[in-house]
């Protein structure tokens, strides 16, 4: 299956894509039961793998991994990666960018960002100068054969966004992603300055850009809607309030009401579908007809 051409097919297709960001498989198994496109959230994977925020400790060897991991059990899933800044190195870009497409990654977001990194909605960020980061992005659009790519900046000057918008537009990358846009306005005026070119779309709760819906979203033209965050921040919020719970009654379990609880039962049979997705179902045997 060519992942990268069936994202592309995707994005191009009427409406506004959306792709849930999942941090493990456990939360990859419950949004494959609602959606059919993952984001790989660099976000989600820095608190999920290592306990640590989104600020560039991630090793591309754990996120290439878990990505492969993720294949396995959704074979037909759209699975959008996040590397960062390609960590760091263009020639690791490159490297993992080729890992990425062999194991059957649809497609990879590549930043603009200098280190010390950024979560793309946290203040400080520090972009690269746009020739370096052009160099760097034209490597792996060089060394890609069918993954998509998005060209993602980090600029926060007005001028500064609008002028890498537009190059980043100019160049063979499939989609354009202005990280922590702030406004509807904003919106409308990098959609100019992009073309034709897909646009790319990123909210997260708590963050930098207007909470819109997709019809909202296919209305000013974005063809893609990432949303990093979603599953992470629900499981912090569970854990949180089902400890709190427990504590308060001095270790006793709630109540197991099987059709309103998760329990053994329908956590397994929830796993148990990333065993057997990924095996076809033999075609009936033809059934002689004697006359």
């Amino acid at each position: 299956m060519r992942y990268g051409t069936a994202l592309r097919q995707e994005v191009r297709s009427p409406g506004t894509t959306p792709l849930i960001g999942i941090y493990d498989m456990y939360s990859a198994s419950v949004v494959a039961r609602h959606y059919d496109g993952f984001f790989v959230s660099g976000f989600g994977f820095a608190a999920s793998h290592y306990g640590l925020p989104d600020i560039g400790f991630i090793a591309w060897p754990d996120m290439v991994a878990f990505v492969e991991r993720l294949r396995l059990a959704f074979p037909s899933h759209h699975l959008l990666v996040d590397i960062d800044d390609g960590y760091v190195d263009p020639e690791v870009a490159c490297h993992v960018v080729q890992r990425l497409e062999r194991i059957g990654a649809s497609g990879i977001i590549l930043e603009d960002q200098k280190r010390p990194r950024r979560c793309g909605h946290a203040d400080g960020k520090q972009v690269l100068p746009l020739e370096e980061y052009l160099e760097k992005l034209n490597l792996v659009l060089e060394s890609r054969r069918d993954l998509v790519v998005v060209a993602r900046t980090d600029a926060t000057e007005e001028a500064d966004i609008l002028r890498r918008a537009e190059a980043l537009a100019e160049t063979d990358a499939d989609v354009v992603l202005v990280d922590g846009v702030r406004s509807v306005e904003w919106i409308k005026r990098i959609r100019k300055v992009v073309g034709d070119k897909p646009l790319l779309f990123n909210q997260i709760a708590g963050g930098k850009s207007p909470r819109l819906s997709l019809s909202e979203l296919t209305d000013l033209e974005c063809q893609v809607a990432i949303y990093s965050t979603p599953c992470l921040f629900a499981a912090h919020a569970a854990i949180d309030s089902a400890l709190t719970d427990l504590k308060r009654s001095d270790g006793r379990l709630p109540e197991f009401v099987p059709a309103e609880g998760i329990g053994v039962q329908r956590s397994t049979e929830l796993l148990e579908k990333n065993i057997s997705r990924h095996h076809p179902v033999p075609e009936p045997e033809p059934v002689a007809v004697t006359v």
